[in-house]
Order: C-alpha cells, then structure tokens, then sequence
C-alpha cells in the first residue's frame, strides 16, 4: 500500500493510514475529551440572573438547558438525521459518536477462538465492552485502547475528522484550546533558523511557524544542547563588549 498519511499526506508507517503524528494527535483527543465533560455539565443549566427591563424582553420563558450543551451531552444518532427545513443544531452528540465508533472497530476487528472441537475460528467481535462503565470518558478509554488497530484501516481517515469536529465543538463552548509554549532554540533548518519553534499540547513535534520544520521532542533536545551553549557565549560576548564601550 501507499505508506502516505490519509490526512496530512505525510510518510506513513508500512500498513498505516496515518502518519505517527496525526495518530497521536487522536490520542491526545481521546484524553482530552473527558476532562471537558465536568465543565460541559456544569454549564448545561443556563446562568440565571435578575430580570432586565427595556426592549430586551421575550415573549416566553428561557429554556431550562443550553442547547449547544445538550447536543453534546445528550442522547443522539451515530449518523445526523435529514434536515430539510434546517431547524436541526450542531451534529452527533459525543456518546453515540464514541458508541457508533467502538461498534463499527469491533465489528472489523478479528476475534480469535477455538471451537468445541479444537479448531481455530476467526470471526468478527460481538461487540465492544467497555471494562469502566458506559460513559463517555469509557468509550473515549475503548477507543484509544484499540488505535493501534484503527490506524491500520482504511476508514481510520473518517473517523479522525468526526473526532476533530466534535472536539472542535466542544472547545467553542468551554473557550479552551491546546497549550501552545514558544521554545527558546531557534530553527535547525539551514535556510530558517528562526526563534519560532513551538511545542502544542496535542502535537507530536514540535514545529517552526516560519518555515514547518519539525523535530521530535528528543530530537529538539539534542538540538537544543549544541546550540545553546553557543547562542549563551555569543550573548556573553557580545554584552561585554557593549559593557567596555560604554
């Protein structure tokens, strides 16, 4: 197979649909989307506050919940539903995302068993078990347990944009986004070297925002410890002679 990654169309590992670092940024995925649910829920019920005068009324009462919120939470449909009059909001909620993903692996992943008279079997899974329960930071545990295997198949692509898109809904409503820290080494490219390289919280490498360059954290380290200690001599230098000419 073409060893190219389905969604950044990098190299990708013989058998693999993804690159190392687009499969890591679904990991990162899968372990952040519980922590959100505590906040999420907290921020179901609408903010109540003293009655407004003017022209700002309505003419019925607030809903009890955020809307926005309960798409997330809520129970839902793996897929959306036909919307022809447009009246319908946001998209699947998180759960039966997550459920709609672990049954559609398991029913892909093979199952390995010896029947009653000692022949080998290989048939598709019954069905996904979650060992913590069923909510949503249990599925999220499932699915991150069985990426190995996801990224092997052909399908791993839709899967990563349903991930990313309900991620992306559920930060709009929390306003969060993944740390971002400037490093203090610049660039190692030839052609660059410029103080722009970044490390994000959901990102394999860290990256140059100038030129794309990318290091893996080890690699960045290594770097890191050759240039330093130069750039530290020259600044040295360089302020001392500052020092004697004033």
């Amino acid at each position: 197979m073409d060893n190219t990654c389905d969604i950044c169309h990098r190299h990708a590992p013989a058998d693999c649909y993804l690159c190392e670092a687009c499969a890591y940024r679904m990991h990162t995925w899968l372990r952040e989307i519980p922590r959100h649910i505590p906040l999420l829920q907290d921020m179901l019920r609408p903010d109540t506050g003293p009655a407004q005068r003017g022209g700002s009324g309505r003419a019925h009462s607030p809903l009890p919940v955020r809307l926005d919120v309960l798409d997330l939470l809520g129970p839902g449909h793996v897929v959306a539903l036909p919307d022809p009059l447009g009246d319908q909001s946001a998209g699947v909620p998180l759960e039966p995302l997550l459920v709609g993903w672990a049954r559609y692996l398991a029913a892909d992943l093979p199952s390995v068993r010896r029947d009653e008279h000692g022949t080998i079997r290989i048939e598709p899974c019954t069905g996904p078990v979650a060992r913590h329960g069923s909510s949503i930071t249990a599925w999220c545990s499932w699915l991150d347990g069985y990426l190995p295997y996801a990224v092997t198949r052909p399908w791993v692509a839709d899967m990563y944009e349903q991930f990313e898109n309900a991620l992306d809904r559920v930060r709009r409503i929390t306003h969060t986004k993944p740390r971002r820290r400037l490093m203090d080494a610049p660039c190692p490219a030839s052609d660059c070297q410029a103080f722009a390289l970044v490390e994000k919280d959901d990102e394999l490498h860290i990256s140059c925002e100038v030129c794309g360059h990318r290091l893996t954290p080890d690699k960045y380290a290594a770097h890191r410890a050759q240039v330093m200690p130069v750039l530290a001599a020259i600044a040295l230098h360089l302020g001392t002679q500052q020092a004697a000419a004033a």
